[in-house]
């Protein structure tokens, strides 16, 4: 989650989406592994909430002490009308509650990347994410 939160300042593959889904649906691990968001259809925009992490003692809060558990931080994605796959829409950093203009695409490889930035992409940092098959336990719990 701090990596996030640092890229912030600074989904499913072809095969398995549903039919008429963006490739971006599913749960993607973070580039850190510290954290997955499911990302889904919201209307007819596409959003993203974190659906679990790595912690060992209690559940990462935001700043307004709130549990990260669930907190929708990828909000009004929708497709990018100058390129093909990607979508356009916002990243929250839970810490400070700001809000970030982002893009978010499926690589050749079928890994995630998530560009955050401020203005323009050019001043921006990308990450990327895998996919994630594993479990979650209760409370947002990773294994």
């Amino acid at each position: 989650m701090a990596a996030l939160c640092a890229m912030t300042v600074g989904l499913a593959s072809p095969a398995t989406a549903h039919a008429g889904e963006p490739d971006i649906i599913g749960r993607w691990m973070t580039k850190d592994h510290d954290g997955v968001f499911e990302i889904s259809q919201c209307g007819q925009q596409v959003c993203g909430r974190l659906a679990g992490l790595r912690y060992t003692t209690d559940m990462p809060r935001d700043k307004r002490g709130e549990p990260e558990c669930n907190l929708p931080m990828l909000n009004g994605f929708t497709p990018d009308p100058e390129t093909q796959g990607h979508w356009n829409g916002h990243v929250t950093d839970p810490d400070t509650g700001h809000v970030y203009h982002a893009k978010l695409w499926v690589s050749q490889s079928g890994d995630l990347k998530l560009r955050g930035f401020v203005a323009v992409p050019l001043f921006g940092e990308t990450e990327t994410w895998t996919r994630y098959t594993g479990d979650i336990g209760p409370a947002c719990k990773l294994p």
